[in-house]
């Protein structure tokens, strides 16, 4: 749970982020730069303190057991690459605004190719517990590009870079936001599977038992 609250946080924080840079695009002044840089470095806090919680109580999860018997491992927290990224550039933008407005764009960009990278690695830990859906893969992979292309040919955004750029730190927030949801539905709902697989597998057992008890009374 607190994973998908830092989740919803992160995405918070892209959405508030993307809304300034749209709202605000012409005015690429100083305190909008320390205003992100503060909300990134808040996010990223949050981001790596859920991470280092979330580890420690990974030890005292259920055990689940697959098919066969053999132990699967619980959901743990991938290691907060976003959030490390997000807490660096916030103490970078935050104390040295002047410096990186002109690699604003490029920054972003940055941020949107590392959070599409890490929504691939949540997915891909999703599937070992339930099929997830081509619309999920999509949209990192649209994000993927925009930041790259937003990186490599600044050209193709027009003559609004920041504007797209803000757009899709938007997108990132929202579907940030369907993909905790469904990750953690997807793990709550093996996790309950396993349960009652697990119950059943136990009934037989304890009614052989009770078969044998029964044969090994003496007769009167």
């Amino acid at each position: 749970m607190r994973v998908l609250q830092s989740s919803f946080f992160r995405a918070i924080i892209a959405i508030v982020i993307g809304a300034l840079l749209v709202q605000y695009r012409e005015q690429t002044v100083q305190w909008i730069t320390i205003s992100i840089g503060v909300l990134f470095f808040l996010s990223g806090i949050i981001s790596c303190a859920t991470y280092v919680s979330a580890t420690r109580s990974t030890a005292s999860d259920m055990e689940i057991f697959d098919a066969n018997g053999d132990k699967i491992a619980p959901l743990k927290p991938n290691f907060p690459i976003v959030g490390l990224g997000s807490l660096i550039l916030g103490i970078i933008l935050a104390l040295m605004p002047t410096t990186f407005i002109n690699w604003l764009m490029y920054i972003l960009a940055a941020i949107l190719i590392l959070g599409a990278i890490n929504q691939f690695v949540n997915l891909a830990s999703a599937t070992k517990y339930a099929r997830v859906g081509a619309f999920y893969w999509i949209m990192p992979s649209l994000i993927l590009l925009i930041g790259i292309i937003a990186i490599l040919y600044p050209q193709a955004t027009a003559s609004a870079p920041m504007f797209v750029i803000g757009w899709c730190m938007i997108v990132y927030g929202v579907v940030e936001c369907l993909n905790s949801i469904k990750i953690h539905q997807c793990y709550k709902a093996f996790a309950k599977a396993e349960e009652a697989r697990q119950a059943q597998q136990q009934l037989p057992s304890s009614d052989d038992n009770q078969v044998e008890e029964t044969i090994s009374e003496p007769a009167e």
